[in-house]
């Protein structure tokens, strides 16, 4: 792959066509302004970013991550968290922690993470490799009239796989990246539920579409881990997916910049439910309609 000198002669070395390089050549526990501002240029540029051999302490890993916005822990799974700080997550394999489903960090809240910065502290030899998506990609590969259909739809997000399917937001099934103007297909397996404005077998087969679209494979880079490598990467215009393929212990630690509200083009038809008869509403019909109503009361108050 390509590889390129950045001003401050880091090298950079591109691993895929459609995103991703791995940067060597800097120390992120002792990055100063300059180079927080190179590698914020490198990250629009590449949309994920690989930092081998850092070998951070937590200390060092938060200190990092605050001068790219507020942090956050995670919402739902903060009972595993046995760090000392509270913006660390932590996922350990022998403990379920794999994410082995095509997904956007967080998209059940209202501002999903805008962008992720893992720790891979321990990991196999061989397999969990990480792979990203990139869904500007995605979308531009779209035909114009498919485009223009995905672009009049939103979409029902859930934390089902958390366990707090109660957790829910809608976004645009085509958001706008606020820094680029690029637009990316944002909805994926695993948090996405229901096309608002669709029937539920329409929303179906849509959903099935889109979700295979964004992991074709001339989108996406893979990555290799070692121990002591830090990944970050760009949530509002990127998918990730771990494969579930080793033996042995697998430990990352993650902290998560907040993200603001997805903005995009907006939805051009009242949701399904609004005209839908009761008696023909699926169960994501009906959670659909409870968030509807939900929402509607708040704004009322």
């Amino acid at each position: 792959m390509t590889a390129e000198l950045a001003g401050n002669q880091w090298d950079v070395k591109r691993l895929a066509g459609a995103l991703g390089a791995e940067v060597r050549g800097v120390k992120l526990a002792s990055a100063d302004e300059g180079d927080l501002a190179e590698i914020k240029r490198l990250l629009v540029k590449h949309m994920v970013l690989f930092f081998p051999e850092q070998h951070m302490t937590q200390d060092e890993h938060v200190a990092f991550g605050k001068p790219f916005g507020p942090l956050e822990g995670h919402p739902n799974l903060s009972d595993n968290n046995v760090t000392r700080h509270p913006e660390i997550f932590q996922l350990v394999a022998s403990e379920g922690g794999i994410a082995d489903e095509w997904h956007t960090d967080l998209t059940f809240q209202a501002q999903p993470a805008l962008m992720s910065i893992m720790n891979m502290v321990k990991c196999p030899e061989t397999g969990g490799d990480t792979m990203w998506s990139n869904v500007c990609a995605a979308y531009d590969a779209l035909s114009r009239p498919f485009q223009e259909m995905c672009e009049g739809l939103s979409a029902l997000h859930d934390a089902h796989p958390h366990g707090v399917p109660e957790k829910m937001a809608i976004h645009p099934v085509v958001r706008v990246h606020p820094e680029t103007g690029c637009k990316a297909l944002y909805v994926s397996e695993h948090f996405t539920r229901r096309i608002v404005e669709m029937s539920a077998p329409e929303s179906d087969h849509l959903l099935r579409f889109l979700t295979n679209w964004v992991q074709s494979p001339r989108f996406t880079v893979r990555y290799n881990w070692t121990a002591g490598t830090i990944g970050m990467w760009d949530n509002r215009a990127t998918q990730h997916y771990v494969l579930n393929d080793f033996e042995g212990e697998r430990i990352i630690q993650r902290v998560t910049v907040v993200g603001d509200q997805p903005d995009g083009p907006g939805p051009r038809w009242q949701p399904w439910t609004k005209t839908a008869p009761r008696s023909a509403m699926s169960r994501h019909d009906r959670q659909l309609n409870q968030f509807l109503e939900e929402r509607a009361a708040q704004a009322a108050e």
